[in-house]
């Protein structure tokens, strides 16, 4: 009799063992409170006592902006005060003596949803937005969605991604690709 209570205590404990899931900062996932630049991202950049230099750049392919006067100034890997520090230098001197340079995102690369949601594909990135919210704009789930989680890709340093299954509140960033999947039963 003793064995059988140990027996199903103990597929008890594997089937609850089986339920765990660890928070997304194992994984990789902790929130970063400064923003990188990236392919797809808009920026305004305004150079102060200058008229002509209130304009509006996005990120291209290779990482890199193309600015007058200051000419091609990589933008990938930076924060927006990196970016700064980067365009004052480089009309530092050539230009204006003592540059003041603020640059503003605009727009935020897109985030995409996949899987069993009604609209899978690309959307604007807002920001406070959740993977729940996300699923929302891409017009909720479907009648197979996976409702207890989904499966973040998130795009990592050089190139590499991390991927990671996270809750519907945690938060997503801009370029992050959202797999709903289909649930067993």
């Amino acid at each position: 009799m003793l064995w059988r209570k140990m027996t199903v205590l103990a597929a008890f404990l594997v089937v609850l063992a089986a339920c765990t899931r660890y928070p997304p900062e194992i994984y990789g996932f902790e929130f970063d409170h400064h923003y990188v630049l990236d392919a797809g991202d808009e920026v305004r950049v305004v150079v102060y006592e200058v008229d002509n230099l209130p304009l509006t750049f996005k990120v291209d392919a290779s990482g890199h902006i193309s600015m007058p006067m200051a000419g091609v100034v990589a933008a990938r890997g930076k924060t927006v005060q990196q970016l700064e520090s980067a365009i004052a230098a480089r009309l530092r001197g050539r230009f204006i003596k003592e540059p003041k340079v603020a640059v503003q995102i605009v727009a935020y690369r897109p985030f995409y949803v996949l899987g069993e949601v009604r609209n899978a594909g690309q959307y604007a990135f807002i920001n406070g937005l959740t993977v729940e919210a996300a699923v929302a704009v891409a017009g909720g789930y479907t009648e197979r969605a996976y409702l207890a989680e989904a499966r973040v890709v998130r795009p990592g340093p050089q190139g590499s991604s991390v991927v990671t299954y996270v809750p519907g509140g945690y938060p997503v960033r801009p370029g992050d690709t959202i797999y709903v999947p289909e649930r067993w039963f």
